[in-house]
């Protein structure tokens, strides 16, 4: 079976809401940081008040709310979690 890449569509409305398809994961949250793994890429959200409204693993829509700073996506290296077994 073949690895399936979503395309992924982000959506930032006055900084306030987000909109962001093709995530595979949230990995982490809270009221100033959100961790997602999107294409096999992390993304990183930053903020405050942030929130996240909904997630769906099987479609991977996902939409948050709050104040937006900064979203940065950064490349995963494929294998480093083995490194420290």
């Amino acid at each position: 079976m073949q690895n399936e890449i979503r395309q992924s569509i982000l959506t930032l409305e006055n900084q306030s809401r987000l909109a962001l398809t093709g995530v595979e994961r949230v990995d982490s949250f809270s009221d100033r940081e959100i961790r997602l793994t999107v294409g096999g890429k992390k993304a990183r959200i930053e903020g405050s008040k942030l929130k996240v409204l909904s997630f769906s693993e099987g479609s991977g829509n996902f939409t948050a709310s709050g104040n937006v700073d900064s979203i940065r996506f950064s490349q995963t290296v494929k294998g480093a979690s083995h490194l420290f077994k």
